[in-house]
């Protein structure tokens, strides 16, 4: 067993089609909200979407890291590698090119004169510091569940080392707390909503968190949700488990990751993130606004590795671009394709939000796999 091709077979994937539409209530609709943006690509890469019965919906969530990022969080960054000279300004590649105030990215600042560097890991960003001790090496770091393992472990091998020129600037967030406002925020109530009768949990967020943390939602709000894998079989059978919960009136959370996921998640893990991180009071997010108790920061403990508190960095908020869509999107309430600019004046070259910007925006997925297109994408 590869745990790829396997899932990617196309005559499954018709048998599974098939199930999906014999299942459903001709008589009712489904709405499902698949969270990550991993799903989101999946699902547009091998048009997942085609294959379900029209009663059948799927709703972009905000589950890209990149995508609600709010624009002051990158300023921030911005102000810091502009004005510190001797600061290296280290992160993913998809964070550098995500508009920023003034027309400006972290590209556009490296562009200015500012030390900006793209690295793959946390663990770059460290051994830059090790390889630089003339210099500030700063790791904006950023992510869900996934990613916060790798920054936990950097900064407490930072201490340990007793490196003094390693800092991190942590924009790590929450999936819990990012579904609870999607269903019950009020300031979400005033710009619209969308029904939901389902989720797609992230399969990679639960290696960490396992799956008891959705069993709230399941048991609150009554709305069953399903982790699944990012191979289009994976969404696909994830799909048919809850139009069968739907249909049988349950609100359950269910693996369909075994191979992979459990209820309680990788505990040493979660111990090295409690050990460094602990909950912001409130994090603003981008199309959500500002999300109480939805993302970390660093213990007292290890202040000397907080880029925030050793500089003096303090977030300003900031509006998104009004001819941008992203929060809408971000939130499901709209499509990629209900925003004026799409596939016009914002593409991947030209992005003028986040959510076209990063490798997983639901944007992004649509423009690159051509799902707004009239007429299918012929390959030449």
């Amino acid at each position: 067993m590869k745990y790829v091709d396997e899932f990617r077979d196309g005559d499954v994937a018709a048998r599974l089609a098939e199930a999906i539409a014999r299942e459903s209530d001709t008589g009712r609709s489904y709405a499902f909200m698949e969270f990550c943006g991993g799903h989101t690509h999946a699902i547009s890469r091998y048009g997942v979407t085609d294959l379900l019965p029209a009663n059948v919906r799927m709703i972009h969530g905000p589950g890209c890291p990149v995508c609600v990022l709010p624009i002051g969080r990158i300023d921030m960054a911005i102000r810091l590698v502009l004005e510190r000279p001797e600061v290296i300004l280290t992160t993913y590649g998809d964070c550098l090119r995500v508009p920023a105030s003034n027309q400006l990215s972290l590209l556009k600042a490296k562009a200015q004169g500012g030390d900006v560097r793209m690295v793959y890991s946390a663990a770059d960003a460290l051994a830059l510091a090790q390889k630089h001790p003339e210099r500030e090496v700063v790791f904006f770091a950023i992510g869900f569940e996934t990613t916060t393992p790798p920054t936990a472990l950097v900064i407490k091998q930072a201490r340990t080392m007793g490196l003094k020129n390693f800092s991190v600037i942590c924009n790590h967030v929450l999936t819990p707390s990012a579904i609870m406002t999607i269903l019950e925020s009020p300031e979400v109530r005033e710009l619209g909503t969308v029904p939901l009768d389902g989720f797609i949990g992230p399969a990679h967020v639960s290696t960490i968190i396992g799956s008891k943390p959705y069993a709230f939602f399941a048991e609150e709000y009554r709305k069953p949700v399903v982790i699944a894998g990012f191979e289009p079989l994976d969404v696909m059978q994830a799909i048919r488990m809850l139009v069968r919960q739907v249909n049988e009136g349950r609100a359950e959370v269910e693996n369909e990751f075994t191979r992979a996921v459990d209820e309680h998640g990788n505990l040493k893990a979660q111990a090295l993130v409690s050990e460094v991180f602990e909950l912001r009071r409130s994090f603003e997010w981008r199309g959500l606004r500002e999300v109480p108790y939805s993302a970390l920061k660093i213990r007292d403990g290890f202040g000397e590795q907080d880029a925030e508190r050793k500089f003096g960095l303090e977030f300003t908020s900031v509006p998104d671009n009004k001819a941008c869509e992203c929060g809408a999107i971000l939130r499901g309430v709209k499509k990629p394709t209900d925003c004026k600019i799409f596939g016009t004046v914002c593409t991947p070259e030209n992005p003028m939000g986040s959510c076209m910007v990063s490798s997983e925006g639901a944007c992004a997925a649509h423009y690159n796999y051509g799902r707004f297109r009239d007429v299918p994408v012929v390959a030449a």
